[in-house]
């Protein structure tokens, strides 16, 4: 199986088949409204702007895993979005990414692109801080940490990077050009 062979529930109750993004550099972020993390909406859709044509696709799949900072049905989410940070990228329906109720496609996402640490800096010192109390052994694991765990993904389908939550946007954004 490849990333093409996945797909993820739309708002609509239809399937969004990554196939359709086959060709294209895609990032793929678990996302939440009411976190620390929440303002990244804006340097993800500053990206999309940019990169959009040149074949850059987002894939936000709210999640509400993380101490329930994504509260709210799937309009209400779309409406914040759009709202606050003007989104125009894919927002799918709100789904989990860890544990028996996973999405297939973060299994793989996972197998693929494991937990490599949180780097260095006050937040990532911060993360590490709390996911010892939630979970001492949060490092030997490929589980999604936190909000805003992006995979990135080139345009054969290899998902080839996951940043956590705690990564430079800047760094995101050097990746994504580097595909493009």
């Amino acid at each position: 199986m490849n990333l093409y062979d996945y797909s993820v529930p739309k708002t609509d109750g239809s399937e969004l088949s990554l196939a359709a993004y086959r060709g294209k550099v895609i990032l793929i972020v678990n996302t939440a409204t009411g976190c620390g993390f929440t303002p990244q909406y804006k340097d993800l859709e500053s990206m999309y702007e940019k990169y959009h044509e040149k074949g850059l696709e987002i894939v936000d799949i709210p999640c509400n895993q993380f101490m329930g900072q994504t509260p709210g049905t799937d309009e209400e989410i779309h409406e914040f979005c759009t709202l606050k940070y003007n989104t125009k990228f894919a927002q799918m329906k709100k789904s989990e990414v860890n544990g028996e109720g996973q999405l297939p496609l973060y299994a793989y996402l996972k197998q693929q692109q494991g937990f490599k640490g949180f780097g260095k800096g006050v937040k990532a010192h911060a993360m590490s801080a709390m996911l010892k109390k939630i979970d001492s052994d949060y490092k030997n694991n490929p589980d999604i940490k936190w909000n805003f765990t992006k995979f990135l993904a080139d345009r054969e389908g290899n998902v080839v990077a996951r940043f956590e939550p705690t990564a430079d946007m800047k760094q995101v954004e050097e990746a994504v050009v580097k595909l493009l």
